[in-house]
């Protein structure tokens, strides 16, 4: 069987604009739902596949947080080309981290961190998540048990570089949040298990803007945009959105 590979993707045509990120191990479809809802408001969103996502996990791990980062710009310089002087971004887990990052880089009219972590809760957390990732994907592909396993053996022997960068990567946003000026809505999962989630106090204590708001949804697991409490999160992102001074 063939895995469809998941693609960026551009929602809508209103004049207010949302750059939408995804997950490490993630994709496009991390954030696909929440694109659909915001485009039947009237905003346009595009959503960026950082490299190395959605093909083979032997891809995912020779590429690493300077490869998606210029894959994060790239979709804000697509939106600016689309003529959209105003672009918010909100952002799924790494997608999270990223949307902070443009916070103080680039303008942006609001930010909205999903899950974001702002410090790791151990390397090998993040290798077992690799490890997941991969063997998910294989049986996806429709491989046979111990093929899945010959290939995971071999996989494992691969050096993990990308967990290093990652790490330096979120600590290097973290001591940066309070150079963050703009509004900002940090939801966060109760029952994340993929990070530490006091980050998303973190990031409310430090952004400094007075337009800010934290909400923790009770009954969400780390992929908060695909979980039971989805349909809430769309409508909060959204009324966070209509909080903006947008100049339209």
């Amino acid at each position: 069987m063939k895995v469809v590979a998941p693609k960026p993707f551009t929602f809508g045509d209103g004049k207010r604009a949302v750059l939408l990120l995804h997950g490490f191990t993630g994709n496009t479809a991390d954030v696909r739902m929440l694109a659909r809802y915001l485009e039947g408001k009237g905003y346009t969103c595009h959503a960026p596949l950082f490299k190395g996502h959605g093909v083979p996990p032997e891809e995912l791990v020779h590429t690493g947080p300077e490869d998606w980062w210029k894959d994060v710009m790239e979709g804000y310089e697509l939106l600016k080309e689309m003529g959209h002087q105003e672009i918010a971004v909100a952002g799924l887990s790494l997608g999270g981290v990223f949307s902070l990052k443009l916070g103080y880089t680039v303008p942006v009219k609001g930010i909205v961190p999903m899950c974001a972590p702002m410090y790791i809760k151990s390397e090998e957390t993040m290798y077992k998540g690799i490890l997941a990732y991969a063997r998910e994907y294989k049986k996806l592909e429709g491989k046979s048990a111990d093929q899945i396993d010959s290939e995971m053996a071999e996989f494992e022997k691969t050096p993990m570089n990308t967990l290093k960068a990652l790490q330096e990567l979120i600590a290097d946003v973290r001591n940066h949040v309070d150079m963050i000026y703009s509004p900002t809505f940090v939801a966060q999962a109760r029952h994340d298990h993929m990070i530490n989630t006091d980050s998303a106090n973190i990031i409310f204590n430090e952004v400094e803007n007075d337009l800010k708001k934290l909400k923790w949804y009770e009954e969400s697991g780390h992929v908060i945009t695909l979980d039971k409490q989805r349909d809430e999160l769309h409508e909060d992102v959204y009324q966070f959105l209509e909080q903006l001074n947008w100049e339209d």
